[in-house]
Parts: structure tokens; C-alpha cells; sequence
């Protein structure tokens, strides 16, 4: 797959609409309204700010669940199919902790074209508990419900989380990476730093880059203008917290600083 498949630039930058808590949650504070207006609100303020595309994301959602609940499932529909309709740039869903049926399904039905998916072929230990390897599962639900055009960029190593395996990180990066596209056929591969709104290590970048064989390979975490040259080594990324009201990941969207970032982009590569 080419990146150029879904998204018009040849380095796209990918936006986050991190939901605000949602029905069900330990957090929800009861006007449902008040979380699809912010949401409608960043995505406006994203494609504004001059990004690529968008994913939904259930952020406020702490402390996640494996599996999202049903209420949740409705909930990020019904903002993710507003999301499709509200702008015309592309439009991903990530279910946390890594509900990447639920994702799958929400974009089959709202119009959605990708998926994020933070455990796809390997296994972790998060604060979720252990997380097992999803691909063979979401791969066969995704035929199933024929949704082969929604794409699915996968996670290695992702973030929060700890591998399970005795082998380095950087040996693991590599090696995850040629399964995730090889075994597990994931469209696109994550790489991120070890929490929100923290880069990836540039060594570990380089290897996902060269195991990659030319797929693409995206920056999942912590870009920002200051460190935009490790970009050299991706074919995109997504980025949260750095397009957020004084760069705080709970904050709204600021499209100010989504214009400077993309200001600093196009200089940087020529777009």
C-alpha cells in the first residue's frame, strides 16, 4: 500500500480528536452533546490547521478496557459518522485499549477509511493487563463484514506498554515490523515513543525504516517542530499533543499551532 491511497500528500500528517470521557466511562460527566460539539469543533480546527487526515480516539476513556463496552461502540459511532460528514480530509478510529473490532466495525458503518490498531502482532503488559496479538482475529472479522477498504496502520512496541520477550527493543522493533506487514498484512506500521507525546528513539525509527522493504512507516507520538527531522526517517505521522492548546494532550485542538507545524513541514520537505 501507498500512503498516496488515501491520504494527497506523500508525507501526511495525521491529526488526533481525542473524545472527551464517553457514556460508561469512570469519568463521563453526563452531557453526551457536549463531547460531539468538541469533537466536531478539533476536527473543524484540524483540517483548518491544514492536516491530512484524522483519527477518533476515546482518550478520556481511563482506565481502559481490553474490549470497549457496547455504549462505547454506539457512542464513538455516532461522533466518528458526524467526524465523516463534518470535513472532507480522511477519517481513522482507534477503540482504546485495543478494541480493533469495534474500530473496524465503527469505520464500516460511518464511512471511516483506516484503523489504528496499539496491539496487532505482538504481546504486551499495560495497564490493560496483557494484551495478545489481535491480527488474526481483526483481519477475518474485517473480510467478514467486507471492510477490506479500511486500512489498518498497526502499532509495534506501542506505547504505555511493555514487551513481553527477552529480546532488546531495538531487535524487537525490527523484527515486529517485518511481521506486522509480512504475517500480520497491516497497511501502514507505528512506531512511537514510550508515552503520549513522546518521540520515538531516532536509532529505533531507522530500523523499522530499512525492515520496512519501502512500506510505510509512520511516527505515532511526540512530533513536534523542534524535532521534525526525525520525520526523515517516516513516510507520515500522527500527532496529538503537540496540536493542542498550549501542547497539553486534554486541551482542545489550537489551530494555530496546527498551522505552524504544517508551515514548518512543508519547509522542511518541499511540499
Amino acid at each position: 500500500m501507498s500512503l498516496l491511497d488515501l491520504f494527497e500528500s506523500p508525507k501526511p500528517i495525521i491529526g488526533m480528536i481525542h473524545l472527551m470521557p464517553l457514556p460508561g466511562s469512570p469519568l463521563f460527566k453526563g452531557d453526551f452533546d457536549e463531547i460531539l460539539d468538541q469533537a466536531l469543533r478539533d476536527a473543524r480546527a484540524l483540517e483548518e490547521g491544514g492536516v491530512d487526515g484524522v483519527i477518533v480516539e476515546n482518550l478520556g476513556d481511563k482506565p481502559y478496557p481490553r474490549t470497549a463496552g457496547r455504549i462505547t461502540v454506539a457512542a464513538m459511532a455516532v461522533i466518528v459518522r458526524e467526524v465523516v460528514k463534518e470535513i472532507g480530509i480522511p477519517v481513522g478510529v482507534n477503540v482504546l485499549r485495543n478494541d480493533g473490532l469495534a474500530s473496524v466495525a465503527i469505520a464500516k458503518v460511518t464511512g471511516a477509511s483506516f484503523i489504528r490498531v496499539n496491539v496487532f502482532i505482538d504481546t504486551v503488559i499495560s495497564e490493560s493487563g496483557i494484551l495478545d496479538p489481535i491480527a488474526p482475529r481483526l483481519l477475518r472479522y474485517r473480510k467478514l463484514i467486507m471492510a477490506d477498504n479500511v486500512k489498518i496502520f498497526a502499532d509495534v512496541c506501542c506505547k504505555h506498554s511493555l514487551p513481553l520477550s527477552y529480546m532488546r527493543r531495538e531487535a524487537l522493533i525490527g523484527h515486529y515490523v517485518k511481521e506486522a506487514f509480512e504475517r500480520g498484512l497491516a497497511d501502514a506500521v507505528i512506531i512511537s515513543g514510550p508515552r503520549t507525546g513522546q518521540p520515538p528513539n531516532e536509532k529505533e525509527l531507522i530500523i523499522a525504516r530499512r525492515s520496512s522493504q519501502g512500506r510505510p512507516i509512520l511516527i505515532g507520538s511526540g512530533l513536534k517542530p523542534e524535532n521534525i527531522s526525525l520525520l526523515k526517517w517516516a513516510d507520515g505521522a500522527i500527532v496529538g499533543t503537540y496540536f493542542k492548546k498550549d501542547g497539553r494532550v486534554e486541551n482542545p485542538v489550537d489551530v494555530n499551532r496546527v498551522k505552524k507545524f504544517m508551515r514548518v513541514i512543508k519547509s522542511s520537505f518541499s511540499m
